[in-house]
Formats: C-alpha cells, structure tokens, sequence
C-alpha cells in the first residue's frame, strides 16, 4: 500500500548508461513502461515521482529484476550497434487515444535506419493533416528509444523536435545510418 492508501503495481526501475547519456528504464510486470533521458539527479527525481503518481506504486530500484533484465540487455546491444530492432513487452498504460495508436504504428511500422515526415505518419494512422499531433504525440512518448520516436523527421527534411535534444536525435540517426556521424 502506498502513503495514499493504494495499492499499487510493482514499478522497478534503473538506469543505464549510453552513448547519450544515461537512461532511466522501468517496468511493470506487463512489460517496459517508461524510458527516460538525461536521467540523473532531479530528471530521474521528478521521473521517479511522475510514475508513482501515475502508476499507484512507488518505484523500487533493482538493476537485478527480472523485469529490466532484457531490456537492460538490449538497450545495451542497440547502442552497441548489435541490435536494430527491440523485442520487448512493452506496458502502454502511460499513453492512450489518438498518441498510443501513433507511437504503435511508429514502433510497428518505422524500421531501423529509415525515417517518416510527421505528416505521413499521420496519414498511416488515418488522420492526414494531422502532422501537428504526430509531433505532440511523439513529444508524450514514454518510451523513446525503444519506440523509436527519433524516427519521424520534417517533410521537407529538416530534423524536427526531439524531448531528448536534438543532439541526442542526431546521435540516434546517426547510430542507425540515418545522418553522417557528428564531427565533434
């Protein structure tokens, strides 16, 4: 039971460091639930918090849990170029509507090394005109990454926005062959 008198889901969490810096994975029992950026002090505190209140559990952290163990693995082997694709249960409980059925399509339809205009993902998800709420959906992604929301770029080839930075979406498009390795 939680300081609200809940009960919550068991939520257990850790974090990963990578190429673009450390990573916050956690997962529920259903699957991966959220993957977070830049997740050192206060990001991870506020991270750590926003699951609790969401998910009705508070957050353990264990590295070891069976839960994280393959998502641990396979975060490690994409960023070690071993790995283009994830293979993972996902937990979707932190999206729904219009953004849960575009990151599905993303995740399901958007390989590795390629990418898609906000306005064609749209189009995929029956909604054309609608590349403004692609960009809002891929902005309420919680699972970038493994969802690959670094993926969907402008129609007219520019980059786009990115919740992580840009200079985290142009190492990921680089990882997968998308933009030529940044010099410095």
């Amino acid at each position: 039971m939680d300081s609200h008198g809940r009960y919550g889901q068991r939520i257990v969490w850790c974090v990963v460091g990578t190429d673009i810096g450390p990573l916050l994975l956690a997962a529920t029992p259903q699957g991966l639930v959220n993957v977070v950026f830049h997740a050192s002090g206060k990001v991870r505190e506020t991270a750590l918090g926003r699951l609790a209140s969401r998910l009705g559990g508070e957050p353990v952290e264990e590295p070891s849990s069976p839960l994280l163990a393959e998502a641990i693995r396979q975060v490690e082997a994409y960023f070690a170029g071993e790995r283009h694709d994830f293979d993972l249960p996902l937990d979707w409980s932190l999206i729904s509507g219009f953004n849960r059925q575009v990151l599905r399509e993303l995740n399901s339809g958007v390989p590795f090394g390629s990418v898609v205009a906000y306005g064609d993902l749209a189009g995929r998800v029956g909604a054309p005109g609608a590349a403004q709420a692609v960009g809002v959906a891929m902005g309420s992604n919680p699972l970038p990454v493994v969802v690959p929301c670094h993926r969907v770029v402008e129609s007219d080839g520019g980059i786009g926005g990115f919740g992580g930075g840009l200079e985290t979406k142009r190492k990921l498009l680089a990882l997968e062959g998308v933009l030529p390795e940044p010099l410095f």
